[in-house]
């Protein structure tokens, strides 16, 4: 039993010994120490920005119809929902069975209208040879000319109703004016639609764009073409405005504002926050967000100077867009800035350069 109690004491003897070296070790790497410590940094820029707020928004097509019924009949076919379609594809069909009964009707009448109508001509064309020689030919030309002419009356008649009977025929065949993809499907196949219900509704998935109602004020701060910070997907994105209907919601007061997005992995229904400029655009001094450093009695950063050391600039936060934030305080355009290592630097750190962050 002594000899165990002798190395459980050794043991430990042992280990504090080599905290203690740790320790020891860890203080000449603090502050003032020889060794560097490895950081990250970039470059005080001076830039306008303008204090912001956020606003709800959502992702929309620009391309989105409810496509209804131009006839009355039996819908025969109706597209799945998730169904992508060409340009012009058909999406729904009604059935054309009595319209094709009535089209061959018509093509019937108008074949025997131009047989009666060519007959007519030839009947003219001998008796304009017998008016010559008596007068009952000569009257009998004129009633087979007024024929005639109520007969290529006829006839035009009996072409556009034909026409007519086609066109309806082309309209059982419900078609989407643009590419895209069946979102709703509002209407079975077998029910019985009537001229004006909606069948189907499709949007074009690849023309997305941004969508939020914001104050009246925003007039004054955001125009066409403005870049403006968008966070959908868990990451910010810039997008430029691409319309901001001048005209207010007589209930809500506020304005339909449009962000174009590029193309990427959006889905229409997405939730975004948009960052509306509040006031007039100011020349700051800009620096990353992760360059600050925030604690109860303030914020700071890590300057570096020329010789690779650190200096703590206390720091007074202003207005943010995006991943920048504005600050005043002993700060210069151009000074070096740790955004990355800075968590263990004291002032007077010597510092390690890795590279300068975008």
């Amino acid at each position: 039993m002594p000899f165990f109690h002798i190395t459980i004491s050794r043991f430990l003897i042992s280990t504090l010994c080599v905290c203690i070296v740790v320790f020891a070790g860890s203080a000449i790497a603090a502050p003032g120490g020889g060794r560097s410590s490895p950081v990250k940094v970039v470059e005080a820029k001076q830039l306008s920005m303008a204090p912001q707020t956020w606003v709800a928004g959502t992702v929309i097509s620009r391309h989105e119809v409810r496509l209804a019924a131009e006839v009355a009949g039996k819908l025969v076919l109706v597209k799945e929902v998730g169904t992508r379609v060409k340009e012009d594809g058909v999406v729904a069909r009604i059935d054309p069975t009595f319209v094709k009964l009535k089209i061959e009707e018509l093509q019937a009448q108008t074949e025997a209208d131009r047989a009666r109508l060519e007959f007519l001509k030839s009947e003219v064309r001998r008796n304009e040879r017998l008016a010559t020689q008596n007068n009952a030919a000569l009257t009998r030309l004129d009633e087979l000319r007024a024929d005639r002419k109520v007969a290529r009356s006829e006839l035009q008649i009996s072409q556009v109703r034909l026409k007519q009977a086609q066109e309806e025929l082309r309209r059982h065949v419900i078609r989407t004016p643009f590419a895209g993809v069946v979102v709703e499907r509002l209407m079975r196949r077998g029910e019985r639609a009537v001229t004006g219900d909606n069948v189907v509704r499709v949007i074009d998935s690849r023309a997305l764009e941004v969508q939020a109602w914001v104050p009246l004020e925003t007039l004054d701060f955001v125009h066409e073409g403005d870049s403006l910070t968008l966070k959908i997907n868990g990451q910010e994105i810039s997008a430029p405005v691409r319309a901001l209907v001048a005209a207010g919601n007589a209930r809500s007061r506020l304005l339909d504002l449009r962000i174009s997005l590029d193309d990427g992995v959006w889905t229409a229904g997405q939730t975004v926050r948009v960052a509306l400029p509040v006031a007039k655009e100011k020349t700051v001094l800009a620096i990353p967000r992760d360059a600050l450093v925030l604690r109860r009695d303030g914020a700071f950063v890590f300057r570096i100077d020329a010789e690779n050391k650190a200096q703590r600039v206390t720091v007074k936060p202003g207005v943010a867009s995006g991943a920048l934030v504005a600050v005043s305080g002993e700060l210069n355009v151009g000074d070096k800035v740790v955004v990355r290592g800075g968590e263990r630097l004291r002032p007077g750190s010597t510092v390690k350069i890795l590279d300068e962050a975008p």
